[in-house]
């Protein structure tokens, strides 16, 4: 059974089944970071750094009242690290312990949420947290995912830099994609390592520093180079690995990224987020999963417009394939006074494949267009196609 199957009604109840034999209080941490609302956000950070947790629970009393998230720090270059906690608190969902797990991580795809604290009945107290490690760990173990294939749910092509470049150089393309890593390959497109905002963070946090950007690379070009900086011991994977090999690397390890070679030549990357978003593709539901994400409260405005123009391209998809899900992700960059670039990444998974592709634009509506053109482009020539990976395995 691979991807392909996941349109087969009974096979996605048996997964699901599978699945849903674990319980939230099954996989949660009971053990978590927490911080206090009066607390800094230097504190967070530095909190974030020693736990590995990116969504951190905010609890004033014993009560919790939201969480402050590492992404959205990352975005406020401006703000200072002496600020209160209580100023950048989110208020994504929670979950609670009789909640299956597909929900659960649908949740986590919908809102892009590393960590979610599990609440009690009356989502005052939290009674543990789930993170996207404990979410890809229920792949292990399950027979049907096994036999899915790296390159049916892989990210390709591949951004990724010199090992001679500058880490602004990467920094440019983690801001562009609003992605955190990014793989580093020689002249032959052979990995060599993989360098992320860790890395940055890790070489720009001084004594003297002041706000987020003097740390995350935003107020000043970063003229580190990548060689001196980057993680050489690169765990990879191979372009027909099953999906539980990638999922016991990430776990045994402690990462979310994992590069993907074919004759020892960047292909692709699987994330934690990859896997998870295949659990979620298993919820029962009776329409296309599309999820928009990134948008700022100016651009929530535009969100009608944006559907109209997916519900277009996914009605010429529909003629073609059976599409199960739809992601799409908006991100700024190079802002000039009141105008915001647009870069936008959508990722469509329809009859056992998956079609990613970026656009980029300074109208967003145009710029959603554009990209859904581009993805009913892609399915139009994987249709006529016969040379793809799927033809080229059997």
């Amino acid at each position: 059974m691979g991807v392909k199957d996941l349109q087969d009604l009974k096979k996605i109840a048996m997964l699901r089944s599978q699945i849903e034999s674990k319980t939230v209080e099954d996989i949660m941490d009971t053990e978590y970071p927490s911080i206090g609302p009066d607390e800094k956000l230097n504190d967070a950070l530095l909190l974030m750094k020693d736990t590995g947790y990116q969504d951190i629970p905010v609890v004033d009393d014993g009560e919790y009242i939201g969480t402050i998230c590492y992404g959205s720090i990352l975005k406020k270059k401006s703000i200072a690290l002496d600020s209160r906690v209580r100023n950048l608190i989110n208020t994504p969902p929670v979950i609670t312990k009789d909640m299956g797990l597909t929900k659960v991580a649908e949740i986590m795809i919908l809102n892009n949420l590393r960590q979610v604290p599990v609440v009690n009945s009356n989502k005052k107290k939290i009674i543990g947290c789930i993170g996207r490690m404990q979410m890809i760990d229920l792949v292990i173990g399950i027979k049907a995912f096994k036999d899915v294939k790296v390159f049916e749910i892989m990210n390709t092509p591949v951004e990724s830099v010199k090992d001679n470049q500058l880490l602004d150089d990467a920094l440019e393309i983690m801001r562009e994609l609003d992605i955190r890593t990014v793989p580093v390959t020689d002249n032959g497109n052979r990995i060599i390592g993989i360098v992320g905002m860790k890395e940055v963070i890790d070489n720009n946090w001084k004594s003297t520093s002041k706000t987020v950007g003097d740390i995350s690379g935003k107020s000043k070009k970063v003229s580190t180079t990548i060689e001196s900086v980057c993680m050489s011991a690169v765990k990879s994977v191979k372009w027909n690995d099953d999906i539980e090999m990638a999922v016991e690397l990430m776990s045994d390890n402690g990462i979310s990224t994992v590069p993907v070679t074919e004759d020892d030549k960047l292909v692709g990357i699987i994330t934690q987020y990859d896997i998870i978003e295949l659990i979620s593709a298993c919820r029962e539901r009776q329409y296309l999963f599309i999820q928009l994400s990134g948008l700022d409260d100016e651009d929530k405005a535009l969100a009608p417009s944006i559907y109209d123009t997916i519900k277009d391209e996914v009605e010429k998809i529909n003629k073609m394939v059976l599409p199960e899900s739809l992601s799409i992700n908006v991100a700024r960059y190079n802002e000039k006074g009141d105008k915001n670039k647009y870069s936008v990444t959508g990722r469509l998974i329809a009859s056992g494949r998956a079609f990613s592709a970026k656009q980029v634009d300074w109208d967003l509506v145009k710029t959603v267009d554009d990209l859904m053109k581009k993805i009913v482009d892609m399915v139009i020539d994987d249709k006529d196609s016969t040379t793809t990976l799927r033809r080229r395995k059997r």
